[in-house]
């Protein structure tokens, strides 16, 4: 049965399927370490391009499968490849789970905030989602900004592909009254930060979290191609 991806279109960026013609440009954001840093299911170095090639397969079928997925997110006037956003949720998961992952040189421009927000948007909005997580590892600041900037809050800790990731999330009814306004129309605007008091102390409460202490806890066993983590 053909499943046609939407298409979600916010101020400066369109997010779309995936193509066999981005191959070139995702196996080169997967070939980048400092992307792959807080992703460390992924592995510390480069994906080859079999690899990256298996995962593209992956997050096209996820969409047929699940009825969600990851888009591919590109600048509106340019066409350039900026990076990824969407969902993940395979069977064994821990939740519906958004994450992000940009082409270095886009880093630091909104550009995951406002793919988010729009993404978060479909969730609850035409996908009627109840609850939306992130798994964010605990260093990785910019993605725990940009989880605070949609309205996601620190859940807990979580062992995730054995290793300990921080928990955020958001579901519907707090989301509308959070960082997240629902739009009913598939777009997305440019957001303002919570600001840096936010971050600290979702920080702090991330050092005093354990996998051991958390209220909950997973254990998976990784799939041969796991989609990927959050990335900013």
């Amino acid at each position: 049965m053909f499943f046609e991806v939407p298409v979600l279109v916010t101020e400066r960026l369109r997010l779309r399927e995936f193509r066999g013609s981005d191959l070139a440009d995702y196996a080169a954001l997967n070939a980048d370490p400092e992307v792959l840093r807080y992703l460390p299911s992924a592995g510390r170095e480069p994906w080859d391009l079999g690899r990256t090639y298996r995962h593209l397969a992956f997050l096209l079928g996820h969409w047929h499968l699940a009825g969600c997925g990851v888009w591919a997110v590109e600048q509106k006037g340019t066409g350039s490849f900026i990076g990824m956003v969407g969902f993940s949720e395979p069977a064994g998961w821990p939740g519906c789970e958004l994450s992000w992952k940009l082409v270095r040189r886009w880093w630091g421009h909104g550009y995951a905030t406002e793919a988010a927000r729009a993404a978060l948007d479909h969730a609850f909005s035409f996908l009627r989602k109840d609850r939306v997580i992130s798994l964010i590892h605990p260093e990785n600041r910019a993605s725990i900004r940009v989880a605070e900037r949609i309205g996601e809050t620190l859940q807990g800790a979580i062992t995730h592909f054995g290793f300990a990731m921080l928990c955020y999330g958001i579901d519907r009814e707090s989301g509308a009254n959070s960082a997240w306004k629902p739009s009913g129309t598939g777009e997305s605007s440019h957001s303002r930060a919570r600001g840096p008091a936010a971050t600290s102390s979702a920080l702090n409460t991330a050092k005093a979290l354990s996998p051991r202490s958390a209220s909950k806890s997973w254990q998976m066993t990784a799939p041969a191609s796991r989609p990927a983590g959050s990335v900013a």
